[in-house]
Parts: structure tokens; sequence; C-alpha cells
């Protein structure tokens, strides 16, 4: 937690908003996107999507794993506290929205379903979008299948693997077919080593137009040290740092340019 409020405080001192902003990609974003104060139907949705979690009092096992996809804990959970402690915040589950409504991105990946509060909010996004989404529990990802049949989200197919032999598989397909994901939301493992392995597997199904979104990018010393890396490559053009996101752009007509926006 310390560590946080440090990275926080300094975060705060080197922020800035659009007026601070030279670039019409990003000046644009922020603006149309970012910043958009306007209300949108949607809101309501995902505000119902997620009061009909917190109102669930069931329990299913959640199993958690460690690395090589061994189990290390195994318990039952009301469906309704994971809701409340795990899930996306009801304005970031916002911004997400339009994030995704913006870009309208064909293809989604998201790496981490628990019960589907950002599903909800990314295929919302875009209703004509193919989105995959990645579980490794068994049980969270029945729950959220459930609720996202209940919610009418047709869009969405669920996944339950261990994310790096998915993406790995990936790679090798991609030798011999094109597989591009135009938005890919990073929530499954916040440490260095699995954040920096999930950006090299899938670097090959990047496009110019590809926008990767990281979570909880000052989450550790460790996160800002892959986070650093991430933005090091010489694949990425573009980075905005908003604290609990990074966001990562591959626009070869860009000149390399980092950004850390209060949002």
């Amino acid at each position: 937690m310390l560590f946080q409020i440090k990275a926080y405080l300094k975060f705060l001192w080197n922020s800035k908003d659009e007026h601070g902003v030279h670039s019409p990609f990003v000046f644009s974003l922020l603006t149309k996107c970012f910043y958009d104060k306007k209300p949108k139907p949607e809101y309501a949705i995902l505000k119902k999507y997620r009061k009909s979690l917190l109102e669930n009092k069931n329990f299913i096992e959640v199993t958690d794993f460690g690395a090589g996809s061994k189990v290390f804990k195994s318990n039952r959970r009301q469906i309704s506290k994971i809701a409340s402690t795990a899930g996306i915040s009801p304005k970031r589950a916002e911004l997400l929205f339009r994030v995704t409504h913006y870009f309208q991105p064909a293809t989604i990946l998201e790496i981490g379903t628990s019960l589907g509060l950002a599903t909800s909010a990314l295929a919302l996004g875009n209703l004509n979008a193919n989105v995959i989404t990645l579980e490794g529990c068994p049980q969270t990802a029945n729950q959220c299948q459930l609720q996202l049949q209940k919610f009418n989200f047709n869009n969405v197919n669920s996944i339950v693997t261990e994310f790096e032999k998915y993406f790995q598989d990936i790679k090798l397909r991609h030798q011999t077919e094109t597989e591009n994901f135009n938005l890919i939301y990073f929530d499954g493992n916040h440490s260095k080593k699995a954040t920096l392995a999930y950006f090299e597997l899938l670097l090959p199904t990047i496009d110019n137009d590809s926008v990767w979104i990281f979570d909880d990018i000052h989450w550790s010393q460790e996160m800002e040290e892959a986070w650093g890396i991430i933005k090091s490559h010489p694949k990425v053009t573009v980075t905005i740092d908003t604290f609990q996101w990074g966001f990562v752009f591959f626009r070869y007509e860009q000149k390399k340019e980092h950004f850390t926006i209060r949002a």
C-alpha cells in the first residue's frame, strides 16, 4: 500500500490533462473519449449487470492458479463478494466502454474474465465485435456465461484456459494464418514475468490500429518495471499512463511519445 501511495503522488506530480498534450491523436482520444461526460444509455445496462451480481448471494468454488497452472488455492466464495472486491469499478467500466466505442475494434481479447464486469463494457462498446474472454477458473467462467446470457451479450466467446498456453497456440497459428486483435485488455496476472510473457507472445497479433490496455501498472515495483520495459519496446510508439491503466499503441506514423494523463 505504501508503494502505491508513493507511486500515485509521483503520478499526480507528472500528470497532465488535454491542455498539455500536443499530439492530435492523443488530444482527440482525451477530449472525445476519456473526458466525455455525456450520459450514455449503455451505462444503465452496466449498472444493472453489476447490481445483479451484487445481489447474488449464491456461492461458487473459486480456483486460483500459481505458476504453471498449478492450483494453489480453492475455496467457496459468495458471488456478491467477488463482484464487490475483484471486479472493475463503475467509473472504469464506463471508461472501458467509451474506449471500445471510440475505437470500434472488430476483434477484442480480454485476459481475465472473472464475473464479466469488464467483459460487459467491452461487448457493449461494439455490439458487432467478436469478444474473446479468457478465464482460468471453470466455475467463475460458468457463472460469467450465465450472467452474459441473462443480459443477452451474444458477441462474447468465453474460453476456460491457461493463458500462456492459449497465447502460444496463437503464436503457432500465426505462422500459417493472420490473427489480429484490435483491442486487448490485460487483467489476468499482475506479475512482471507473466505480463512481459503475454506481451511478447501476443506481439504477432498487432496491426497499426491495435490498442492494448494493461491493468494495475503501478500495483508493485515489478509491475512498474514491466511497464517501463513495454514502453521502451521498439514496436511501441505511443503510451498513456492513467495510473491504473497503461494504454499502448503501435501506430507506425507516430513518433515515440509517452504521456501521463489524469483520466
